[in-house]
């Protein structure tokens, strides 16, 4: 008989809790943004991410040079990155569409690693989102920009080589794993801001912050860093991850809802079309081979 892989009703109810935490951040780090620099307001983030729960966390048993990738890489890299992205050249809900592509970016990296070669439906799924960022890219209303674009293509790229950084980890306690990570994200992200932002704009900003803005950047690290990451660390370590990673395709859908309602980011016919497309090649990409699966196995 087939094997059930379906979540059970609470750890279903976890994963889209994540999903909803991971989707309307995007509105949240909207809001921190309006005072804050974006390198350090990424700063703010995983210095809090780091303290003070190491206090509580033992540091996982990983090489140093692990834990130090995977902060560089999610720190510098993908939020660093797609930070400044939406400071100015990307809306929100865009923002939280684009950078799922990342899902792509980790099967190409782990097919490279493992020598597999790319099969049709992969590539009829990359048309199918390539075809969503060319329609968003086409639209010069204000709500994305080229150059956000590549920032949140190049976030995307940084997200899916951690996830190649953790999957090197093996089996370790993630929440522990992203908060001593998150330690290594600092010094890059403290250079780059320090160099490009400099002090003046930091203090300006934390003139200008109201309670807001610092609950946003406490969500950044609580909200979305241990809770998001630490719930899905759990679920993927208990399901298949072909089981849990198609609920990411929620992520968009909640950040672009939240988008709309809590900031008013209209969502014209030519988004909508975008989101069809990309979220059609994560689907695609995702869910063809668990339908394509029993059928071999009938055959």
């Amino acid at each position: 008989m087939p094997q059930n892989t379906a979540l059970p009703r609470l750890h279903l109810l976890l994963a889209i809790a994540v999903m909803a935490v991971w989707g309307t951040n995007f509105v949240v780090i909207e809001l921190a943004l309006t005072h804050l620099p974006p390198l350090w307001l990424a700063t703010l983030r995983f210095a809090c991410a780091f303290l003070p729960a190491a206090f509580f966390l033992k540091r996982p048993a990983v090489p140093v040079s692990n834990l130090a990738a995977y902060g560089i890489l999610i720190g510098a890299g993908q939020f660093g990155l797609l930070f400044l992205a939406m400071k100015s050249y990307i809306t929100p809900g865009l923002a939280s569409l684009v950078v799922q592509i990342q899902v792509f970016f980790t099967i190409a990296l782990s097919m490279r690693l493992t020598g597999e070669r790319v099969r049709g439906f992969q590539w009829a799924a990359l048309g199918l989102a390539t075809s969503g960022l060319a329609v968003i890219l086409t639209h010069s209303d204000g709500s994305a920009t080229p150059l956000g674009l590549i920032l949140v293509v190049m976030a995307a790229f940084c997200w899916s080589s951690a996830n190649m950084v953790s999957r090197a980890a093996g089996k370790v306690d993630m929440l522990a794993y992203v908060v001593w990570a998150s330690i290594f994200a600092v010094p890059p992200l403290l250079i780059l801001a320090l160099l490009f932002e400099g002090a003046p704009a930091f203090m300006a900003g934390v003139h200008a912050a109201t309670a807001t803005t610092w609950a946003a950047v406490v969500w950044q690290a609580v909200g979305n860093t241990m809770f998001g990451y630490g719930i899905w660390g759990w679920l993927l370590a208990r399901h298949p991850a072909a089981t849990v990673a198609p609920m990411a395709l929620l992520v968009p859908i909640f950040g672009m809802g939240a988008s709309a309602l809590f900031l008013g980011e209209p969502l014209q016919s030519w988004k909508l079309l975008a989101a069809a497309l990309v979220m059609g090649g994560l689907a695609l990409s995702l869910l063809w081979p668990r339908f394509v699966q029993p059928i071999s196995k009938i055959e």
